[in-house]
């Protein structure tokens, strides 16, 4: 005889598990909606098997499914498998094929894209990938998780969320009830203690000296690295930008929304130095592409190391003299091309007066509506103007 009856089932209103007794259990979310599971346990394994809302079946048809359930759990079928299998509901392997597949497109970076996939066929499809999206649990999560946990720390938190996307895909789809429930996978994990990695920037005190033995030659690598540290941008968006972005009488860089990390348009205001600059990379101007600062194979852009190995090369020089090189002082690394934007920022905040919201716009960083209301757009941007001029000055000061 069960414990639950037809009445305690209707009038149970706060959210928790009921018990029947014999593994089934009623079930009220947070707000309000009422389900069947049934638990059961075969070869050391606990699982909680859905048998579908308490207000489509009643306790009666409930005790019949999980009767049924765990009937076949005995015989050593798989209830949830067979039942995904005629629902035509894919396995993890196929839905992570199928999220990738749709949202690949709409990702700027193939790189990124390369890496998302690859990153659960490695870690997760070998230990999920067989089973039904609808039967992937958190415990099969947790550990699939944990064999990477502590010692691929950055790996497996990008795991964890797009093992997720994958889950919430099915949902949307209609392949299972719910998504994971992730606060009980964290809690269920190990904390991690490794300390997050940050570019590596140069004390802004040490950058005109810096800037001084970078314009001592001239190659594309080093011509891109001044380009990035004059306007603050991102290493991605110097290197792949066109003449056509350029406004040089206007003085300025207007970069595309496509090429933009917050996906919107973005004007840089240049400064003379960097006027300058570009009108000296018209002599390195190519017939066959656009770019502006193109790279060694025919149409392509430079890499991020050709930017990084000007950076590498004054180092060692400097070493070789005597001298401590260019070190981020906090990471004891040598600074990034990236790292600049840290030391612009840096800068702005200790040596000049000019509101955060200029300096986080200079960076593109995205700024609440608030604060942009709290300014008119040309003030900004020609404090903006007045910010990288003064920012080029010191470059050379």
């Amino acid at each position: 005889m069960g414990k639950l009856t037809a009445t305690s089932v209707k009038n149970a209103k706060l959210p928790g598990r009921y018990g029947d007794g014999d593994g089934l259990w009623l079930v009220i979310g947070k707000k309000g909606g009422k389900s069947w599971i049934v638990r059961v346990q075969k070869d050391g394994r606990r699982r909680d098997i859905g048998l579908g809302s308490a207000s489509k079946v009643p306790l009666k048809l409930a005790r019949e499914r999980a009767t049924e359930v765990r009937e076949k759990i005995e015989r050593g079928i798989d209830p949830v498998a067979e039942r995904a299998k005629s629902a035509g509901i894919p396995t993890f392997s196929d839905a992570v094929k199928k999220v990738h597949a749709e949202n690949a497109p709409s990702w700027k970076n193939p790189k990124h894209a390369a890496q998302w996939i690859n990153t659960l066929e490695t870690y997760a499809v070998p230990t999920l990938g067989n089973r039904s999206v609808a039967d992937v649990d958190a415990a099969g999560v947790r550990d699939c998780l944990a064999a990477i946990w502590l010692e691929k720390p950055e790996t497996a938190r990008r795991l964890r969320q797009r093992i997720n996307t994958v889950i919430d895909w099915a949902v949307g789809k209609g392949y299972r009830e719910a998504g994971l429930a992730m606060p009980v996978i964290d809690k269920a994990l190990p904390k991690q203690r490794a300390k997050p990695k940050h570019h590596p920037s140069l004390p802004y005190s040490e950058l005109p000296e810096f800037m001084g033995k970078l314009r001592e030659s001239e190659s594309m690598g080093r011509l891109a690295l001044e380009a990035a540290i004059l306007t603050a941008a991102r290493s991605g968006e110097v290197r792949l930008m066109t003449w056509g972005e350029l406004d040089l009488d206007g003085a300025t860089w207007t970069v595309p929304a496509e090429r933009m990390k917050a996906g919107r348009e973005h004007v840089v205001p240049l400064s003379p130095q960097a006027v300058a600059l570009f009108e000296r990379m018209k002599l390195h101007r190519r017939e066959y592409t656009d770019l502006v600062f193109p790279g060694q194979k025919r149409g392509k852009p430079l890499s991020d190391m050709t930017l990084a190995k000007p950076i590498n090369s004054l180092h060692a020089a400097s070493l070789r003299k005597g001298g401590k090189g260019y070190l981020d002082p906090a990471e004891g690394r040598v600074a990034s091309p990236h790292g600049f934007r840290s030391t612009f920022r840096v800068w702005v905040g200790e040596e000049t007066n000019y509101p955060d919201a200029v300096a986080e716009m200079a960076l593109a960083h995205a700024i609440s509506e608030k604060t942009v209301a709290a300014y008119k757009r040309t003030t900004l941007l020609e404090k903006r103007r007045e910010l990288m001029e003064a920012w080029a000055n010191f470059c050379e000061s």
